[in-house]
C-alpha cells in the first residue's frame, strides 16, 4: 500500500467513525429485523445495474475498452463513501452499512462472474475477456479495516464514553464533509491531464451510468416498498460503485488500459459529487419540512 492510499484509507476510516458516533445498536437491530430493505439495496448493485449496463453496451457502438469499463464498474459493490454520503442526506445509515458489508463479502463471487460471463457475451468486448482474479484479502481489508473496526469503535464510544462522544461529534462530522471535498479536489487534480475536451463524451457517458445507477435504486426502493430514509440509503448504493476497485482491477488485469483508466476515474469522482448533491437536496428538503 503507497503512502497516499494508506492516507487516504485513514481519513476513510475516520468518516466511518464520525458516522457510528450518531448511531446505535437498537439501529442495526432495527435492520436485521427488516432484511427486506438490505435485499433491496443488493438487487441494484448485482442485479439491476450490472444487467442494464450490459444491454446498453449491446446497442451502443462504444470502443470495447470503454464498453468493458463500464461493465466492471457497474459489476463492483458500492463503497464505505455510499455510508458518509447517506448519513449527510439523513438516511438510513445502518441500513447503508449493513449493504455495503454483505455486498463486499458477495462481490468475492459476484464481480467476477458477472463481469466475465458479461464481456464474453458482448462481441465488441470478447477479445478483453480477463478471467479476474479479486484478491480476497483486499475485500476483507476494506470491509474490517475501512467499515467493521471504525463502526465497533463509533458505537463503542457512544455508548461507554458519551462525554466525550458529544465533545468530538461535531468536529469529526465536519471533517467528514471536507473530506469528501477533498476527495473531489484531489481527483481533479491528479486526472488534470485528462481535463480536455477529449473526455467529454467519456464524462457524459459516466453521468448517465451513474444516473442509471440512482434511478435503479430509487426504483427496487420503491418496488420493495420501503419508508423514505431507506429509500434515501438505497437510492445511493445503487449510484455508488466502488471505483476504486474497479481502478485496481483495470491495473492488474489490464495494464492500465487508459480508456478504460479515464472511465473508472471519471466515475470516482462524479458519484461524489451526484451522491452529495442529492444528499444536501434531502436535506434542505427536510429543513422545509421541519424534520
Amino acid at each position: 500500500m503507497t503512502t497516499q492510499q494508506l492516507v487516504l484509507s485513514l481519513v476513510l476510516a475516520t468518516m466511518v467513525f464520525s458516522v457510528a458516533l450518531e448511531l446505535r445498536v437498537a439501529d442495526f437491530m432495527r435492520v436485521a429485523q427488516a432484511p427486506r430493505a438490505v435485499v433491496a439495496g443488493l438487487v441494484p448493485q448485482f442485479l439491476l445495474l450490472p444487467g442494464a449496463t450490459w444491454l446498453a453496451t449491446l446497442l451502443l457502438d462504444l470502443p470495447p475498452n470503454v464498453e468493458a469499463a463500464m461493465i466492471l464498474v457497474a459489476c463492483c459493490p458500492g463503497g464505505s463513501l455510499s455510508n458518509v454520503v447517506t448519513h449527510h442526506g439523513r438516511g438510513n445509515t445502518a441500513l447503508s452499512v449493513s449493504v455495503s458489508a454483505v455486498a463486499a463479502v458477495m462481490a468475492l463471487f459476484l464481480t467476477p462472474f458477472n463481469f466475465t460471463w458479461m464481456v464474453a457475451s458482448n462481441p465488441a468486448t470478447a477479445a478483453w475477456l480477463k478471467q479476474l482474479d479479486i484478491d480476497a484479502s483486499a475485500i476483507w481489508w476494506s470491509l474490517l479495516a475501512l467499515l467493521a473496526v471504525p463502526m465497533v469503535l463509533g458505537l463503542l464510544f457512544s455508548r461507554h464514553l458519551p462525554k466525550l462522544t458529544a465533545r468530538i461529534q461535531k468536529p469529526l462530522s465536519t471533517f467528514s464533509l471536507l473530506a469528501l471535498l477533498a476527495f473531489i479536489v484531489l481527483g481533479l487534480i491528479k486526472e488534470r491531464h485528462l481535463l480536455n475536451a477529449l473526455i467529454l463524451p467519456q464524462l457524459l457517458i459516466v453521468v448517465l451510468h451513474n444516473a442509471a445507477g440512482l434511478a435503479l435504486g430509487w426504483a427496487a426502493a420503491m418496488a420493495f416498498r420501503v419508508v423514505e430514509r431507506d429509500r434515501r440509503a438505497i437510492m445511493i448504493e445503487g449510484g455508488m460503485q466502488n471505483s476504486g476497485l474497479a481502478l485496481g482491477i483495470i491495473a492488474v488485469q489490464f495494464n492500465a488500459d487508459l480508456g478504460m483508466v479515464i472511465i473508472a476515474s471519471l466515475w470516482g469522482i462524479w458519484h461524489i459529487v451526484s451522491g452529495m448533491t442529492l444528499a444536501t437536496l434531502w436535506r434542505k428538503k427536510d429543513a422545509r419540512l421541519g424534520l
